[in-house]
């Protein structure tokens, strides 16, 4: 549970850290998505605690393909792609 957690701060730290000129995405649409992706795991994790580690390797995985985002715009994909991963 503390990883999915450290996870999901490290992609809100992403949003955070993410600007842009003329950004579709803006800070406020960037921390819903991270509200709505935190909701989501947190669901998943209360419904079936066994599938943690699974979904742990994959949240990782897409965590680390937007590393190196600079932009909102690949913040909120990143939110995007890892609340659908979540919600598998």
């Amino acid at each position: 549970m503390k990883k999915f957690l450290l996870v999901a701060v490290g992609v809100a730290a992403l949003a955070g850290s993410a600007c842009s000129k003329a950004p579709q995405c803006t800070q406020e649409m960037a921390t819903k998505k991270a509200q709505d992706m935190a909701a989501a795991l947190q669901a998943a994790i209360t419904k079936d605690p066994s599938k943690a580690a699974d979904l742990t390797a994959k949240v990782q995985a897409v965590t680390t393909k937007y590393q190196g985002a600079t932009t909102l715009d690949e913040a909120c994909k990143a939110y995007d792609e890892l609340t659908a991963t979540i919600k598998g």
